[in-house]
């Protein structure tokens, strides 16, 4: 129990409301000061796509302090983040979960997978950077080993999958989601087969 100066007390039992407003933030924090790290070394450019949304009224009392008070999603947005990077296009969708033990697929949109196949099918780079937040993993995972999942309703994806099927992606001070050191990795691999 807190005491505060009033002498009134803390209720330890009671509800408090969930607050979703900055769910998935982290995550999007870790890969934006990331994405500002390839930049500012001239590695690549990535950038955080902006939420299409149609703005329907603004309260101004002044310029400084102007309020939007009613806007629409214009379309669905597609995903997350896209850019170029040693002269390939790649675009992916970054989501939290805060299970142990596995993601729901519910947390990712068709229209987002939908647009990740087009990606592949043009030729880009598709991905899917997946953070699970109670065992600090953050895993890259190409778009084209979760669309058979997604094709086949699949409803969840266990832990486990990730391990076998993703690549945990390494921390480090500077580049906190560091993505591109895997997709090297990868074509790596794929220049020695």
């Amino acid at each position: 129990m807190i005491g505060y100066p009033n002498r009134k007390k803390a209720d330890a039992n009671a509800a408090r409301p969930v607050d979703y407003s900055n769910r998935g933030m982290p995550l999007e924090d870790d890969i934006n000061a990331t994405n500002a790290y390839y930049l500012d070394i001239d590695r690549a450019a990535v950038y955080k796509k902006p939420i299409p949304i149609r703005i329907v009224s603004v309260q101004y009392r002044t310029r400084q302090t102007a309020k939007i008070t009613e806007a629409y999603y214009q379309t669905p947005s597609t995903t997350d983040y896209n850019g170029v990077y040693r002269g390939r296009y790649l675009d992916f969708e970054a989501k939290e979960t805060h299970s142990r033990s596995s993601m729901p697929m519910k947390i990712i949109h068709p229209h987002q997978l939908e647009h990740l196949r087009r990606v592949i099918r043009y030729g880009g780079i598709a991905f899917l950077i997946i953070r699970f937040v109670v065992l600090d993993e953050t895993y890259y995972v190409p778009a084209d080993s979760v669309l058979p999942e997604f094709d086949a309703g699949v409803k969840s994806l266990p832990h486990r999958w990730f391990t076998e099927h993703g690549r945990l992606i390494p921390y480090h001070y500077n580049i906190r989601v560091d993505y591109l050191s895997v997709i090297d990795e990868i074509n790596m691999e794929d220049k020695h087969q």
